[in-house]
């Protein structure tokens, strides 16, 4: 007998848009903006995917920024797998719980207690929350661009996905879910000092994330991250830092050790669940503790610690804490972005290219990115050419002009020149 014919990745596409609405998850994964057919992907390696075709990937995506460490890493496999013999839900505390959080407070000066979740957006969601009820204020500034989930509070001037797909906020959030949202430009301290000014006592937070990842990479510029410290300091309002993309990804200590800025709270995810579901959010003592059944303020989750992703953060932050990974990020994140950067000059095409660290993005067709007026004058029908482009070559890359490509350890030279040789091609 002959077993039957293993299903191509377009056949996976037509039955999954029939029980998926765009057939994906997560609105991005369709290639909406930039065109071809999304892959279907069936294992992953180190730093590469193959798809139900066979076909292999470098991988630029790396789940959006969890794999720091490649697909698949042998001390992520291992921790893992003693998890799952000991059990995968306990509805209860875990030692390997208290070992992550324990892990997290000694790299975060700002960070003395942390509360765990399931995802990004519920970590920004309760941050608002325990802002607002410390304060007794009801208002949030936001940066427009910046994405923090998909609360209702937050899908104001949102980037990532609303950004890619030119959605002006969302059907379904009334409006009075973001009748307390401010949203002023990313690194406009002057825009922040006036609403501040204006409305300081109203105001329980301002959320930034300290690099921008959601409009594309966008770094802070020198100064404005301290300027936000202070001004949050003398108007009372709490500093939330969104690291849920930058937390142990641009350095151990997030972006607030590169800066030696303390928020009041922070965001964390991606990374410390090791590509599995995650979400954390932390800041003092005295904050945290309003948090119930300490305190007064509601939060909670059924599968929150989830043993799992607890294992599998454990095994990503040990293997992180000696320093040297972040050095031979450095070094990939530079030599690719010094290439694409050429590429772009040989060809005459305007090109800034930003990075932090191991995250970047080069924004086609413009000589500076410092904010979302910035990034969206990109040229989104040349990136989408060059990611086809890049398909043909066989490098994934985030589907929207507006998402941050990432490296791991795993990624090589010749995958750094793959991606290089894509891009020039597209051009």
């Amino acid at each position: 007998m002959t077993s039957a014919a293993r299903p191509t990745s377009a056949e996976w596409r037509e039955r999954a848009e029939r029980v998926l609405p765009g057939g994906v998850s997560s609105p991005v994964r369709a290639f909406a903006a930039v065109g071809g057919d999304p892959p279907v992907i069936a294992a992953a390696r180190g730093a590469h995917l193959v798809d139900e075709d066979g076909v292999d990937y470098a991988d630029f995506i790396l789940a959006y920024g969890p794999h720091i460490l490649g697909h698949g890493h042998p001390a992520v496999l291992a921790a893992l797998a003693r998890q799952l013999a000991q059990g995968t839900a306990f509805g209860a505390t875990s030692a390997v719980e208290v070992q992550l959080a324990e892990r997290i407070v000694a790299a975060m000066p700002a960070i003395e207690m942390v509360r765990f979740v399931n995802s990004g957006t519920e970590a920004t969601m309760s941050a608002l929350r325990l802002a607002r009820a410390a304060t007794g204020r009801d208002r949030v500034v936001k940066c427009a661009g910046a994405y923090h989930g998909h609360a209702d509070a937050f899908l104001a001037a949102a980037g990532s996905g609303v950004a890619t797909l030119g959605i002006p906020g969302s059907p379904g959030v009334p409006v009075a879910a973001v009748a307390d949202t401010i949203v002023v430009p990313y690194n406009d301290i002057a825009a922040v000092a006036a609403v501040l000014d204006r409305e300081g006592e109203r105001v329980a937070a301002i959320i930034v994330e300290p690099v921008a990842g959601n409009m594309g990479c966008v770094l802070p510029r020198p100064g404005y991250l301290q300027a936000l410290r202070v001004l949050t300091a003398r108007f009372g309002v709490l500093l939330i830092f969104d690291e849920v993309m930058t937390g142990f990804r641009v350095a151990w200590g997030g972006t607030q050790e590169l800066s030696s800025v303390q928020p009041d709270l922070t965001c964390l995810g991606k990374v410390i669940g090791g590509g599995l579901p995650v979400g954390a959010f932390g800041g003092s003592r005295a904050l945290m503790e309003r948090l119930a059944p300490t305190g007064d303020v509601y939060q909670a989750g059924t599968l929150s610690g989830n043993p799992l992703a607890m294992a599998a953060g454990c095994a990503v932050l040990d293997e992180l804490a000696s320093g040297v990974v972040y050095q031979r990020l450095e070094e990939l994140g530079s030599v690719l972005a010094a290439g694409l950067s050429g590429a772009a000059a040989a060809a005459g095409v305007p090109c800034a290219v930003n990075r932090a660290g191991s995250m970047l993005t080069p924004f086609i067709g413009v000589e500076t990115v410092d904010d979302y007026a910035q990034a969206g004058a990109a040229d989104t029908d040349a990136f989408a050419r060059i990611h086809r482009a890049w398909r043909a070559h066989g490098v994934l890359w985030p589907p929207s002009q507006f998402e941050a490509g990432f490296l791991s350890t795993a990624h090589v030279l010749d995958d750094l020149d793959r991606a290089v040789t894509g891009f020039a091609a597209g051009l």
